[in-house]
């Protein structure tokens, strides 16, 4: 389903906001008060709020339109120049003199944030700035496939703007990722994705329980006229309730929860696209959740790619080994988590066909050595030119199983290359191992490796076994 996002137009309207992020190394508390020093090490700026959709719509494939306002101030300009960083973009920001543009700035020590600061203005738009606000959403929901709606507070969908957004749309979907508790202002809307605290304040329902939830929602769908709701629940998934009485339960997918900055953002961004792509709800929201499950195990406000998404509906069908087979992509953000949480990272590689016992020591004594053992895997191609062309007996999608199946073994990536030189100068290893029938000047990439710091390690071989030798005993 995921192959129906490209072309999807989607127009997002709503709160633009930079979010800033300021990362750094605790140390010490601080001898004037009982609070941590932050050793600033990094900055990093980005686009937020209903920016941050457009981000996430462009990493799924769709072509977003962008429709919102900032103020006349150095935030603007960042933001200006945030969106002029995406080509594929178009966006629309009304300049509005007197206004504030949001910033967060969250302040981050070992993948922890410390403090959120925010600067902001919440008042509803000028009359100019309204004015020029609907008259530019109106011309590009023209050609849209799919509305979103990102409310978060700060005054561009305030004062009715939302209810005319919602009518102009004539019939097409709009998403709501609403804020407040007064939801009446997204009257005839297509869907709200409202959390669960969210929900809760709306209803003046209770939601702690999967039956509060459904009754919760089926309130904001009698009452706001909608046709769905999607509840977002944290650790206990999504709920989805239909005004036709049907209920989608879907359950969580995140393994490991660094961050939940943006994820909203994810959940409505991926349903806009696959909705754009002429997908049914339900099916949106299923690659919403395991969307939402992506991001949260990454730090900082981020996004889901297609191909993200792809990878994880593809290792929910298989036994959990093969989910270990990555792409480089992939591995290097699965790497920096592992660092965050001052893990030592190992490489080997090979052809690793036929699996034998000298393999199965190797890969142990890689392990021993560090934290955390990636295998680099030679394709398909890459084992006929260096073995001949009766190589491999197996596929790369074989032996990749296989090895993604042992204990010690933690990521498999494969490579075309002859070597893998690209893959440990992009991963940068703490270790690298091969076999003892090496030396470290004959080891592909040892000179990169002790060039940061890293170490060789040569490990001692199993003797007897040899792939090359057993195809050679089943041969004659």
């Amino acid at each position: 389903m995921i192959d129906l996002i490209p072309g999807g137009l989607v127009v997002c309207v709503g709160d633009a906001m930079v979010d800033r992020y300021v990362y750094g190394i605790v140390e010490r508390v601080s001898p004037e008060a009982p609070i941590p020093v932050l050793r600033i090490t990094r900055e990093a700026g980005m686009l937020g709020g209903a920016g941050n959709v457009v981000r996430n719509l462009l990493a799924l494939g769709a072509h977003p339109t962008l429709v919102s306002v900032r103020g006349d101030d150095a935030a603007g300009e960042e933001l200006a120049a945030l969106l002029a960083r995406h080509p594929d973009v178009e966006s629309h920001l009304v300049v509005e003199l007197e206004r504030q543009t949001p910033v967060k700035t969250r302040f981050v020590a070992q993948a922890q944030q410390l403090l959120r600061a925010d600067r902001e203005t919440t008042a509803p738009l000028s009359s100019a700035a309204r004015h020029a606000l609907v008259m530019r959403a109106k011309a590009v929901l023209d050609g849209a496939a799919v509305a979103v709606l990102s409310d978060y507070g700060k005054g561009v969908l305030k004062e009715g703007i939302a209810a005319e957004l919602i009518a102009a749309a004539r019939g097409r979907p709009v998403l709501v990722d609403p804020k407040g508790t007064d939801y009446g202002c997204y009257r005839g809307a297509t869907l709200l994705t409202p959390n669960r605290h969210e929900l809760a304040e709306a209803t003046r329902l209770p939601t702690g329980t999967t039956d509060e939830v459904i009754t919760a929602a089926r309130r904001l769908i009698e009452t706001c006229a909608v046709t769905a709701v999607l509840a977002t629940r944290s650790q206990d998934g999504m709920t989805l309730v239909h005004a036709d009485g049907t209920v989608h339960h879907l359950p969580a997918q995140a393994r490991e929860v660094f961050d939940v900055s943006g994820a909203g953002d994810t959940v409505v961004a991926t349903l806009a696209a696959v909705l754009a792509g002429g997908a049914p709800l339900a099916e949106a929201a299923r690659l919403a959740n395991v969307a939402a499950g992506i991001v949260v195990g990454k730090v900082g406000t981020a996004v889901a790619s297609a191909a993200e998404i792809v990878a994880a509906l593809h290792h929910q069908d298989l036994a959990g080994g093969e989910a270990k087979v990555v792409t480089l992509e992939t591995a290097l953000e699965q790497v920096a988590r592992w660092r965050r949480r001052l893990l030592t990272v190992g490489f080997t590689n090979g052809c690793f066909d036929l699996l034998h016992p000298g393999h199965v020591s190797l890969l142990r004594r890689a392990r021993a050595a560090c934290n955390r053992l990636i295998v680099g895997l030679n394709s398909d191609d890459s084992v006929r030119r260096l073995k001949g062309e009766t190589r491999p007996v197996q596929s790369e999608t074989a032996r990749a199983v296989v090895l993604a199946s042992l204990t010690d073994v933690d990521l498999v990536v494969l490579f075309r290359e002859d070597t893998p030189l690209a893959l440990i100068e992009a991963l940068r290893p703490d270790v690298l191992v091969k076999g003892a029938d090496y030396t470290v000047e004959t080891v592909v990439g040892a000179s990169v490796v002790q060039g940061y710091g890293g170490k060789i390690l040569l490990a001692n071989l199993e003797e007897g076994f040899s792939t090359t030798t057993t195809i050679a005993r089943m041969t004659r």
